[in-house]
């Protein structure tokens, strides 16, 4: 696990919460148990830890995960978000992202991919690439440059994910050898 991984950022807020919020995380979650709000709610859970105790954003996230976790919730696997990201009207574009798993994959064994939401990251030491079902036509790839490469596919680009340039892609005939060339670029300079 990287020390950048979200995983990671977790663990750190929830060592450290005694000294941010006077409780441990265990005495957080009798509090949460006590309070009637219903733990599987986590926004709710947070809105309450802000209005009643002033716990700030990331403690609040930590406390919510770890009460819904008690409750018997458990986050969606990566492969369940993807599956969610290329279902109904575009899972016609299920091609193209696992195109673009199967190049980033075997760039190196030290590759892993997460979840999310709305884009599926791909990290070494940090993410280098997120891969987003963006439109019902299109599949953007964002990638993380320290140094750009000279590329006409490349556009300066905030997102998806960490991206500093993003590319898109309509169909696998697009996943050329220069869209690989710029995977690998993308993998060397954050490793």
């Amino acid at each position: 696990m990287s020390s950048n991984s979200p995983q990671a950022m977790m663990a750190a807020v929830i060592e450290s919460l005694q000294q941010r919020t006077g409780r441990t995380l265990e005495e957080w979650l009798a509090v949460v148990a006590s309070s009637g709000i219903d733990p599987l709610d986590q926004n709710a859970v947070r809105r309450w830890l802000k209005s009643e105790h002033g716990v700030l954003q990331n403690s609040q996230w930590a406390i919510a995960d770890a009460a819904a976790r008690a409750a018997g919730w458990r986050p969606p696997t990566a492969e369940e978000y993807v599956d969610q990201q290329y279902s109904g009207s575009r899972a016609h574009l299920r091609p193209i992202f696992e195109r673009i798993r199967e190049l980033a994959e075997a760039l190196g064994d030290d590759v892993q991919m997460e979840g999310r939401g709305t884009y599926t990251p791909f990290v070494r030491r940090r993410q280098f690439l997120a891969v987003a079902a963006a439109t019902r036509t299109r599949v953007d790839l964002g990638l993380r440059y320290t140094a750009p490469p000279t590329s006409e596919l490349l556009s300066p680009a905030q997102a998806p994910g960490q991206a500093t340039h993003r590319l898109s892609l309509t169909s696998v005939d697009e996943v050329t050898g220069e869209v690989e060339r710029l995977l690998r670029v993308a993998y060397e300079q954050n490793g």
